[in-house]
């Protein structure tokens, strides 16, 4: 059996907030155990290629194992009223071979294993003590493919119109996905862009909560967005700091997709609210030969203002070059898709 332990490693004493935080649900998770609450396996989509695959899951305390599809559903605020299982050991299983990891501090899951996949969808085991195995679907890329797409979420696929200090709080607690509005073509174009590149990955980043992963996929699939791995960070305290940064975890995310899949040239998209443009320029500098270009989804005055940023120039979409790649701008997907239709990105 391998290991490959997801355990956090630290010589430096924890930040007060994570110890503070570490001793909370130590003492939860002791009640809700006398109480006859049982561990379950939330698993989210991976991702990885031939001989190796990126798992990420978590594990919380329910109170009886038949909700574990209930929990899976829960939307807004109750989906972090949840506690966690730290340090619990995980068996992962991809085809005859296991590996044996921890959850972390916070209950989650998140290692690179080794496994024969064929390219395509595939799936791993999950399994911990006093839970019942779970399935967790997995994006095998295949290594001649060239090209990718990672999109941002709010205000790129989905509809947000809050101002920023607002947006993370609403979507998270308040709004399911139901009444969640999409952005206008974009899934028509991402569906093309994957047409048009057999075999091609899509992600999605955000700086959201692993917490409404499920709520989340279950917007993208009703509104018929092209499936494909969701890329989202844990918040709260840190062993180092009091909060997760967002930025970073898209910079760090970036990174990590540019070295694990050296070959292929990504087409990045977002929008002009905040900090899309500023961390794919970044990224479009550093890792040239992993960029093939830029589309900005175009707010409106209006939406720019709520979120921050200074309103852009109207009127018909243009493509601008930046950086030494080109930068494709519009205010819906069939203004991007008119754009990108005719170039040798697609």
């Amino acid at each position: 059996m391998a290991s490959n332990p997801s355990v956090e490693v630290s010589a430096a004493p924890l930040h007060r907030a994570a110890r503070i935080e570490d001793a909370l649900h130590e003492v939860v998770v002791r009640l809700l155990r006398q109480r006859g609450w049982r561990p379950v396996i939330t698993a989210y989509t991976g991702y990885g290629g031939p001989g190796w695959a990126r798992v990420m899951a978590r594990v919380v305390l329910t109170r009886r194992m038949q909700e574990r599809k209930r929990l899976e559903k829960v939307r807004g605020w109750r989906s972090f009223t949840t506690s966690p299982v730290n340090h619990a050991p995980v068996i992962i299983q991809i085809g005859d071979r296991l590996h044996e990891t921890h959850t972390d501090r916070s209950g989650y899951v998140d290692c690179r294993v080794e496994g024969d996949l064929t390219p395509g969808w595939a799936s791993v085991r999950i399994s911990t003590e006093g839970a019942a195995p779970v399935e967790a679907p997995i994006r095998v890329v295949d290594p001649g493919v060239k090209f990718g797409v990672i999109s941002d979420i709010d205000d790129t696929v989905m509809v947000t119109a809050l101002p920023r200090p607002l947006l993370a709080a609403w979507n998270t607690f308040v709004l399911d996905e139901h009444a969640r509005v999409p952005v206008p073509g974009m899934a028509v174009l991402y569906e093309r862009l994957i047409t048009a590149n057999p075999g091609a990955p899509i992600f999605y980043l955000s700086t959201g909560a692993w917490n409404v992963a499920p709520t989340l996929s279950r917007f993208l699939s009703r509104n018929l967005y092209p499936a494909g791995p969701l890329l989202l960070t844990d918040w709260g305290p840190t062993p180092d700091r009091w909060f997760r940064s967002g930025s970073e975890h898209k910079r760090n995310t970036l990174r990590r997709l540019a070295t694990e899949f050296p070959d292929i040239k990504w087409l990045l998209i977002g929008d002009d609210g905040q900090h899309d443009q500023e961390i794919y320029s970044e990224f479009a500098h550093t890792f040239a030969e992993n960029v093939t270009a830029v589309a900005i989804r175009r707010l409106s005055p209006t939406q720019a203002v709520l979120a921050g940023a200074i309103p852009g120039p109207s009127g018909n979409p243009e493509a601008v070059g930046s950086g030494g790649k080109t930068w494709f701008s519009a205010p819906d997907g069939a203004g991007l898709w008119s754009l990108l239709r005719d170039t040798d990105v697609v």
